[in-house]
């Protein structure tokens, strides 16, 4: 049965069969390069694959990527696979951490913008933290969502459509968005939540 199809009970009551994913089940993509948030993708990606999910990180090319953590360049990251090889059909939802210099890079890439158009339009789940809103603005699906991020692009955001909330985390149809790394619990949550109700 489809989910959600309505039944009719011998009772004569209507009744919704409501089917989740198992997070066991979920294949969750993290897009980044060059000067991520660090705790921005590891939180994420370590918290999502300790709960059972299959996390992938993608990058311009191959190899490893290097964090940025404070003042200074951080701890580097695997790169599982290139963003050409990407099949959004293969993922249940995409994350995309901040950090000032890794959205930045991105935002000029055709094929990441691509990617997240992509998952709009499939209606799967979009989660971006801090600067990472950066990438939806550059997509052209912020508008008119209820949406939140680092408080120096703000005006970026508004400027876009959002409608921008000094909120820890924000989830608007099946875009989620946070401000910083003090928000990730949050952040976190709200991705299972909304993978959970695919």
């Amino acid at each position: 049965m489809a989910p959600g199809l309505e039944t009719a009970p011998q009772d004569g009551t209507q009744k919704t069969e409501a089917f989740t994913m198992n997070i066991n089940e979920a294949k969750v993509l993290i897009i980044a390069t060059h000067g991520f948030e660090q705790s921005e993708l590891e939180v994420p990606r370590d918290r999502l694959r300790n709960a059972g999910a299959t996390v992938h990180v993608a990058s311009l090319e191959s190899g490893r990527i290097r964090g940025w953590s404070g003042k200074d360049w951080g701890e580097e990251a695997p790169v599982d696979k290139t963003v050409q090889d990407i099949d959004v059909e293969d993922y249940h939802a995409v994350v995309l951490p901040g950090g000032q210099i890794n959205p930045d890079l991105l935002r000029v890439e055709k094929t990441v913008i691509d990617l997240i158009h992509k998952f709009n339009i499939a209606e799967k789940p979009i989660a971006a933290i801090c600067h990472g809103p950066w990438l939806l603005i550059e997509a052209q699906i912020v508008r008119g969502i209820r949406a939140t991020s680092y408080k120096s692009i703000i005006t970026d955001m508004k400027n876009a459509g959002a409608e921008w909330v000094d909120e820890a985390t924000v989830r608007d149809r099946n875009i989620i968005t946070a401000r910083h790394p003090g928000d990730l619990d949050a952040f976190v949550s709200a991705i299972k939540d909304a993978i959970s109700a695919l």
